[in-house]
């Protein structure tokens, strides 16, 4: 499974997390995951809600369209991301042009 997925209306990202960074950034891929380097501890949602922010700005969306639906309170998580296509998601994170 690719770390982006393109669904109906926008994409889901494949997530591995790690917390407690110097910076909130993208660091490549993890095995089939994107690897988010995430400046904010995994403590009261904390993390989680760092990573809404951050996908929301670099994919330029608002954060109500940023969801995560899967593994709230762990390292991996699936993320669903709505009105932004995969090729997009590719470039905005650094990736490049989506494969295939």
């Amino acid at each position: 499974m690719p770390p982006i997925d393109p669904v109906s209306g926008g994409i889901r990202l494949t997530l591995h997390i790690q917390p407690r960074a110097s910076t909130t950034e993208v660091a490549g891929i993890h095995g089939d995951a994107l690897k988010l380097r995430i400046a904010s501890p995994p403590v009261d949602g904390a993390a989680n809600d760092e990573i809404v922010r951050f996908l929301a700005e670099q994919l330029g969306v608002p954060r109500r369209q940023v969801t995560i639906i899967s593994g709230a309170t762990g390292r991996r998580k699936t993320v669903a991301i709505a009105g932004v296509d995969r090729d997009a998601a590719s470039r905005a994170l650094g990736l490049g042009p989506a494969p295939g």
